[in-house]
């Protein structure tokens, strides 16, 4: 296998001060695998301008231990078809020259944390083919669960004071904020969001609710007053287990508590882990506002409009809010696969210890869920309301969805796979048994953002005696549309925050 590295990457790799951590993670996977690691002449070409001699000089010595491919691919059409849309700068050129060696199969995969690059490649059709340094680990430490020598927990509350900050862990964090050390021990009795694995820390979230007096004079443009959340310390060691993504709905989950009209951060830009966060939430519809200035530096400011909004086209922007005007389904799931998909749901008879969140299908918000149903002209924006099967009293409705994208036209088992890898309940071989269990009746694939939790569940037995289902014999066995005063009773029944709902 051939792996084409971008010049982000092979910055990050040969600086003087490398994250260790999270390259070398990626790196020790690569030799391990036995893949090849080849880097482009443009990457050399781009190393070359570098101003500072003396790290010019360095970069160029230490690249000649990758591979230097010999020939650039002839630019293919479909590519120049893209590359129209969305080349502006030198910048984007040099990454159209990098995606075509893959849409060309010079090289088998690329690696970059370019949101651009991969945006390329999802237009292209070979998105399975080009991926972050988190995505890239998925991808290997699910196909090679042997090699695998860590397991993660589930995601903790515990007060600051608790929390070891000698932990290397903390390095980066040091480094990049004057006084962190005061500042963790001024908040030793407040909470933050840890996640640890062997007695290391792999993840952490610190917020904080900001009301409309805070003082914001040091962020251009000034805030308006408004109640915030404040990301105030935000960082995940790359794992492959999607923890982001796990985390960033821990802060919607507490935006929607608090009530809050708007949610930032404020990010140095430095270090990759920086460009990691920001293409995340830049996912999950923060932009870019400004600057901050501190003592530290200058950070950049990414905001996040939590106003009441739902974008039918794209849900990811105004997530976890929900178009009132969207379709409604129920759809069934098997209990073996219900906790593991939706950890937030967990029933009062089930136990976490049996939920350890240890797959990146578990902790990531955008999720897969295989059908067989007849109904399948399911569109961006529905809405799906979970139904966990189990009997007449067992059986309940627990979660809501949100169809982010669906997949009728699969082509063939391993694109099936591909498809579905890392964001379903199903291994790879359960995966190949589904594809070619019924020829005649092929699976299809809908990508949801698991968005919310109801807070109580109703049973079978009541969804009839609401009226919802007729009888226990109409119990859904595929995607069964329902009204939506069959939507709104289910919102009602279930305690759940009507808010999410939105016109």
């Amino acid at each position: 296998m051939k792996v084409l590295l971008d010049t982000n990457i092979i910055i990050h790799r040969e600086t003087k001060d490398p994250t260790k951590e999270e390259i070398g993670k990626l790196f020790w996977w690569i030799d391990k695998l036995g893949y090849e690691k080849f880097v482009h002449q443009i990457t050399v070409d781009e190393i070359s301008l570098h101003q500072n001699p003396a790290t010019k000089k360095a970069f160029l010595t230490k690249i000649q231990s990758y591979n230097l491919l010999q020939t650039q691919a002839p630019l293919k059409n479909e590519v120049l078809a893209v590359a129209r849309k969305y080349d502006a700068t030198d910048s984007d050129k040099r990454d159209t020259i990098l995606i075509n060696e893959v849409f060309s199969d010079r090289v088998d995969f690329l690696i970059t944390e370019d949101a651009g690059i991969h945006a390329k490649a999802l237009q292209l059709g070979i998105d399975t083919r080009v991926f972050s340094i988190d995505s890239f680990l998925e991808k290997v430490t699910t196909e090679n669960p042997s090699l695998v020598d860590y397991k993660v927990p589930s995601v903790k509350k515990a007060l600051l004071g608790n929390i070891d900050i000698k932990d290397r862990f903390f390095d980066s964090l040091r480094d990049d904020y004057v006084g962190f050390d005061k500042w963790f021990n001024k908040k030793a009795e407040e909470a933050a969001y840890v996640c640890s694995s062997e007695g290391k820390i792999m993840a952490f979230l610190y917020l904080k609710t900001e009301g409309e007096s805070e003082d914001y004079s040091d962020i251009s443009t000034v805030f308006a007053k408004k109640k915030r959340l404040k990301i105030g310390t935000f960082k995940v060691q790359l794992n492959g287990l999607k923890l982001g993504e796990r985390f960033l709905k821990i802060v919607f989950d507490n935006a929607l508590h608090f009530s809050v009209e708007e949610i930032y951060v404020t990010s140095f830009t430095s270090r990759i882990e920086h460009i990691r966060l920001i293409n995340l939430l830049t996912e999950y519809g923060f932009s870019y506002w400004g600057t901050k200035q501190s003592s530290s530096g200058t950070e950049q400011v990414y905001t996040r409009d939590f106003s009441r909004r739902a974008l039918l086209s794209s849900p990811k922007k105004t997530y976890p809010f929900m178009s009132r005007k969207a379709r409604k389904f129920v759809v069934p799931i098997y209990p073996e696969y219900h906790t593991s998909l939706f950890p937030d749901s967990i029933l009062r008879t089930e136990s976490p210890m049996d939920f350890v969140e240890d797959e990146p299908f578990r902790n990531a918000i955008s999720k897969v869920y295989v059908s067989r149903s007849l109904r399948r002209d399911l569109r961006i924006g529905d809405i799906i309301v979970f139904y966990r099967t189990g009997g007449y009293y067992k059986s309940v409705v627990t979660t809501l969805g949100v169809v982010d994208g669906i997949h009728t036209a699969v082509s063939d088992c391993q694109h099936f796979i591909d498809l579905c890898r890392k964001r379903s309940v199903f291994s790879d071989s359960e995966l190949r048994e589904q594809w070619h269990q019924s020829p005649s009746n092929p699976p299809f694939v809908v990508k949801f953002l698991y968005s919310y939790s109801f807070p109580k569940r109703i049973n079978l037995a009541k969804l009839i005696e609401l009226g919802i289902i007729p009888d226990a014999d109409s119990a859904p066995r595929g995607f069964e549309e329902i009204s939506d005063k069959s939507f709104e009773k289910i919102i009602r029944e279930t305690g759940s925050d009507a808010s999410i709902i939105v016109s």
